[in-house]
């Protein structure tokens, strides 16, 4: 790769050249996740050593912040069937986008003045009922790959990454090689970044100024790209 940043008239040219509609053909809802394949899977599983389960989920974000300005809601209550029988049940609410909340987004999520995915346009896909084209629905099956974790601090040295500091495509793959790792086509990229330590420090909320946050350059997110099936950063 090279080691140098795009110009604005060069990402302008990968977001429309090297994009991956059609690819799948012009009805695929599935995006990236067809390259998880039956033999993806089985090659993933293949390399499970220790049976450890680690989850990537944030804690249930109840607590308002900059970074949260719509906080989930969570409540508890108890019925009784009797002076000494009952059962308990919970009530939730949440605005799954933005940067307190952990999920994964649709491919209906964005669009710009050429489309959402593959083509397709927001007024005949989004409505207020739901939406009609490229929602979660499609990966209802569930999402079994190999997970590749990238740990950025790690590799620098340092407790986090800045604003004056971010993170290269190319250091990516530096990482990957001192860690013995070759993207492979259907993995899941997991960019650690140190966010947790980076609001312990201080510093503005992670997340609360979506025009300040610690982040990947585009060379970074188009890196390998085209072979990364699910991928998560800021963890």
């Amino acid at each position: 790769m090279e080691r140098r940043v795009p110009t604005k008239d060069e990402v302008l040219a990968y977001l429309k050249e090297d994009r991956n509609w059609g690819r799948w053909g012009n009805d695929d809802q599935m995006g990236a996740i067809n390259m998880i394949t039956p033999e993806k899977r089985l090659a993933a599983t293949a390399t499970v050593k220790s049976g450890r389960a680690v989850s990537l989920s944030r804690e249930f974000p109840k607590i308002p912040a900059p970074n949260n300005p719509t906080p989930a809601h969570h409540y508890m209550k108890k019925v009784f069937r009797s002076e000494t029988s009952g059962f308990s049940a919970d009530y939730y609410g949440i605005s799954y986008h933005g940067t307190a909340t952990t999920h994964l987004d649709a491919l209906c999520h964005v669009w710009d003045e050429n489309g959402m995915w593959n083509g397709r346009t927001h007024d005949d896909t989004v409505t207020m009922d739901g939406a009609v084209w490229g929602s979660v629905e499609h990966w209802k099956e569930g999402i079994i790959t190999r997970g590749v974790l990238l740990d950025v601090p790690k590799f620098r040295g340092t407790p986090y990454v800045t604003m004056e500091t971010p993170v290269h495509g190319w250091e990516l793959e530096d990482i990957a090689a001192s860690q013995g790792i070759t993207m492979q086509p259907g993995d899941a990229l997991i960019v650690y970044s140190g966010r947790e330590k980076w609001n312990e420090d201080g510093n503005p909320l992670w997340g609360g100024d979506p025009n300040a946050r610690p982040g990947l350059t585009l060379p970074a997110s188009s890196s390998s790209a085209n072979q990364i099936a699910v991928y998560s950063y800021g963890i």
